[in-house]
């Protein structure tokens, strides 16, 4: 499963995928995850917490993903600003740090001209910032601009973050 999954996520380095909407995130996670989760790419329909943090409420879900893409994202901080809140959110009932990490490199990629070299990012470190990130997201924009390149059709280094936003989730 894990394998098939990270295959797919591979092959989205050379997609066409909308950025940095909920759509292409729905785009992208039934992309990785179709053959995986009977619900790939469908956004949930109950209410999920990961800990004591329950993510937005499943009845204004379609509201939230409306106004985190009216989000501006034309710049760094502007983009670690939506992430969050698509973090928020959590659209699905799984698989979503996965889609959601490819879906903010292909933002930074198109609006930027970069992306996270995530083989540089701590695992822990990178989980606590996303954690205290809805209260205040300079701890996490801090750790993801000291991992940020230039060399973004470097095949390698995608493939590298994907494996490590496998780590994460394990």
């Amino acid at each position: 499963m894990e394998e098939e999954s990270k295959q797919r996520a591979y092959e989205l380095l050379s997609s066409d995928i909308e950025v940095g909407t909920a759509a292409g995130l729905t785009a992208i996670h039934k992309y990785v995850f179709d053959g995986v989760f009977d619900f790939a790419g469908k956004i949930r329909n109950k209410n999920i917490a990961k800990g004591n943090f329950r993510f937005a409420s499943a009845l204004y879900l379609s509201e939230v993903l409306t106004k985190v893409d009216e989000m501006p994202d034309e710049t760094f901080e502007e983009i670690i600003a939506k992430y969050v809140e698509m973090n928020i959110a959590h659209p699905f009932f799984e698989g979503n740090g996965r889609a959601m990490r490819i879906w903010l490199d292909m933002l930074l990629k198109k609006r930027l001209g970069v992306c996270v070299d995530w083989a540089k990012v701590d695992k822990n470190a990178y989980l606590s910032a996303m954690e205290r990130s809805p209260v205040n997201d300079l701890e996490l924009r801090t750790l993801l601009k000291t991992a940020l390149t230039d060399d973004i059709n470097n095949r390698e280094i995608f493939i590298k973050g994907i494996d490590q936003s496998y780590y994460y989730e394990s």
